[in-house]
């Protein structure tokens, strides 16, 4: 039976970093051949050790978990910008390619007007 746990992902961010298995273990509360285990899909970490892995390397558990889940930063410092975004989801899809259309206005006619100001 499939686990829902990436190994590929956890041994993607471990390499990524440098760490050796058991380096990151350690990091864990866990030993070598436990995290070989899961780097491998032989086995599923618990949601503790889902956690801690996620408290690691800075990712969002939905990463080590689900299939089409992007990677995006744990803590990440949360700005007036990000709240706003998360706002858009209740929009209509209609609404949502509105503001689609004005980001896009606006940030052309910046580019217009940054290669113009160079001109002279």
């Amino acid at each position: 039976m499939a686990t829902p746990f990436h190994g590929d992902r956890l041994k993607a961010l471990r390499t990524e970093v440098g760490r050796s298995q058991a380096e990151l273990a350690e990091r864990i509360d866990s030993d070598a051949r436990q995290v070989s285990r899961y780097e491998n899909n032989k086995v599923a970490p618990g949601l503790e050790a889902v956690l801690r892995i996620a408290l690691t390397f800075n990712v969002r558990v939905d990463y080590l978990l689900i299939d089409d889940a992007q990677r995006r930063p744990l803590n990440a410092t949360s700005s007036h910008v990000d709240t706003r975004l998360a706002d858009l989801d209740q929009l209509t899809d209609d609404e949502r390619a509105t503001i689609t259309n004005v980001i896009d206005a606006l940030v052309t006619e910046s580019k217009l007007r940054a290669i113009t100001s160079g001109v002279g």
